[in-house]
């Protein structure tokens, strides 16, 4: 990776980290200073641990996924259309973003309170699509809601993985969500 020399030394140090990272999420601190042209010491002076440098990853992410939901739901024509773009243009940010899945963040109030936020405004679509028909009203909001976040990461793993396309991916994760998973012509 080629860092861009008009970056800031800790964007580039975050720009490292997220491309790195999302390759081999045990690369070292050292790894990433590396890749970012810096040394260990100048990583530190901005980010005091791994732990601090994958909550600002995080909250970075969470910010990047807000940006590209919101942009995909102007021009939605629907709450279930809104849901739908949501995952064509999430699902592409695994790539940078997919590896802080796994990381253990349930600990930092930041980025629970950022999670709750964001499942919270999913809640509140999936009610909405109910209303339109997209999906059953007996179902728990909760339920989808959990679903649709499992089938984002699915999405993710699935296309790092190669065994589908980004376009793949999303249309898998919106049929199983609408439809399950039986044959496609019933």
């Amino acid at each position: 990776m080629t860092i861009s020399p008009r970056l800031s030394t800790k964007d580039a140090i975050i720009e490292a980290a997220f491309d790195l990272l999302s390759r081999d999420s045990g690369a070292s601190l050292g790894d990433i200073a590396n890749a970012a042209g810096v040394g260990r010491a100048t990583l530190h002076r901005h980010f005091a641990s791994r732990d601090d440098l994958i909550k600002t990853l995080a909250m970075l992410a969470m910010e990047e996924m807000d940006q590209a939901a919101d942009a995909a739901c102007e021009e939605a024509s629907s709450y279930s259309d809104a849901l739908r773009r949501m995952l064509a243009v999430l699902i592409p940010l695994g790539d940078r973003h997919g590896f802080l899945a796994t990381e253990p963040l349930e600990n930092d109030p930041d980025m629970v309170a950022a999670y709750k936020r964001q499942m919270n405004e999913t809640r509140e679509m999936i009610e909405a699509a109910k209303k339109e028909g997209t999906f059953d009203r007996a179902v728990p909001t909760s339920w989808i809601a959990q679903s649709y976040d499992h089938l984002l990461y699915a999405g993710w793993e699935s296309v790092k993985a190669g065994e589908v396309t980004k376009a793949q991916a999303v249309d898998l994760a919106w049929r199983t969500l609408t439809k399950g998973l039986g044959e496609a012509n019933q």
